[in-house]
């Protein structure tokens, strides 16, 4: 029944707030009737009764001004006992639901200053009105302690709604962060799969059309050579087939989790087979190592090769001497990889560079590694990469970190 009523008053506060200003008004005009044999009520019964109309009038503005109210139901309230009227709950009840809209609508500074002088006014007047007898502690007790329950519950109102409040935020908040985290998360997926297709693409697009141009050179020629240049071609389009498949099933996949990454992810033991091609391609690479190879982590493997890949790739398309050298150099924490080009600067060198240097740099910051790409002093072009042996949690996202993406 309770939640019932708690219902219609939030759908109908106005036929609530009616409903109650004349239930207050009954209760003021039968509190007025109220008497002791030391205190009888007044023989004139007018008096109260029109103020209990102005006071049910005046809570019908509770709501919207409750220290009005509450000033306009206490002053009747003041006038009544001091009369002689006995200050009973049913007397008292507009000046009750006075303080409890105050209490619950307004701060609690507020509440205590108005809500004390509320009852020390009404206190003396209570006293005032009457000789001192038998009901001296209903005058002043009993007043403070009827007046003090609404300034309790309508606290516990304020308390209640701040709380309710915080909470709808907090929720809100939350499901904002939950959307947030999941755009950033396919966000991070779609780079991630860019990267992949870019690298496996774009490097076997490039030494294949190498591979076909020369091949259409020597053709007329050299038919044996051209023969073998396009057998090479065949292996490195299905090379391209498979990757761009092993991508796309990534798409494909429907549990969203972290673990799909390509199957088989391709690293540093690749590096013969992507010389070769690179060599097919007519480009001559020469790979050199200095110190023990480690076993690396398959992401910071993968991360190695697809560097050195886009690096070569770069190589292949605008290096002017055909030539590229791959350097690895271990330590106890980290792989360090340089592919340098001693001919004349490639045109990703321009600033800014291009996607592929873009996902160098990603990929590198990806496993908490750095990345420099850009001209040599003595010509030519020069992509470093630093990589730790095992991945590190990026401390800042790449949106955080705009030099990333230059």
């Amino acid at each position: 029944m309770t939640s019932y009523l708690e219902r219609f008053a939030q759908r109908h506060p106005q036929v609530a707030d009616v409903v109650l200003a004349v239930a207050l008004c009954a209760c003021m005009v039968f509190g007025a009737e109220i008497s002791t044999t030391d205190a009888p009520a007044p023989a004139n019964p007018w008096p109260a009764r029109v103020l209990a109309l102005v006071c049910g009038a005046a809570v019908l503005k509770a709501r919207s001004h409750p220290r009005t109210v509450l000033v306009v139901t206490a002053a009747a309230a003041a006038v009544l006992t001091a009369r002689g009227h006995l200050p009973s709950p049913l007397l008292l009840a507009p000046v009750m639901a006075a303080l409890y809209w105050l209490a619950a609508l307004t701060d609690s500074k507020t509440t205590s200053r108005y809500g004390y002088l509320t009852m020390a006014a009404l206190v003396a007047t209570s006293l005032s009105g009457a000789p001192l007898g038998d009901d001296f502690m209903l005058r002043s007790l009993g007043t403070v302690l009827w007046l003090l329950l609404p300034l309790a519950f309508g606290g516990m109102s304020r308390f209640r709604r701040a709380y309710l409040e915080s909470v709808t935020a907090r929720a809100a908040h939350a499901e904002r962060t939950r959307e947030e985290e999941a755009r950033l998360r396919v966000a991070e997926e779609r780079m991630r799969i860019a990267r992949e297709l870019h690298d496996a693409v774009a490097h076997h697009m490039a030494v294949a059309h190498a591979q076909a141009g020369t091949a259409a050179h020597l053709a007329p020629t050299q038919p044996e050579q051209a023969q073998k240049i396009l057998t090479e071609l065949v292996g490195t389009t299905t090379s391209a087939l498979l990757e761009l498949r092993a991508t796309v099933g990534v798409l494909r996949q429907a549990n969203g989790s972290d673990s799909d990454s390509l199957e088989p992810a391709p690293g540093l033991d690749r590096l013969p087979d992507l010389v070769a091609a690179c060599a097919s391609a007519g480009l001559t690479v020469t790979v050199s190592t200095d110190g023990a190879a480690h076993l690396l982590s398959p992401a910071v493997d993968l991360t190695a090769y697809r560097i050195i890949q886009e690096a070569l790739t770069n190589a292949a398309k605008h290096a002017s001497d055909r030539a590229a050298q791959v350097r690895l150099s271990y330590d106890r924490a980290r792989l360090r990889i340089a592919v340098t080009n001693e001919g004349a600067p490639v045109a990703s060198a321009v600033p800014g560079g291009g996607y592929g240097l873009m996902g160098m740099r990603e990929r590198a910051a990806s496993v908490g590694g750095t990345l420099r790409a850009g001209p040599r002093p003595e010509g030519g072009f020069e992509v470093t990469a630093t990589l730790p042996l095992q991945p590190q949690a990026q401390a800042e996202t790449l949106a955080d970190r705009p030099e990333e993406a230059r």
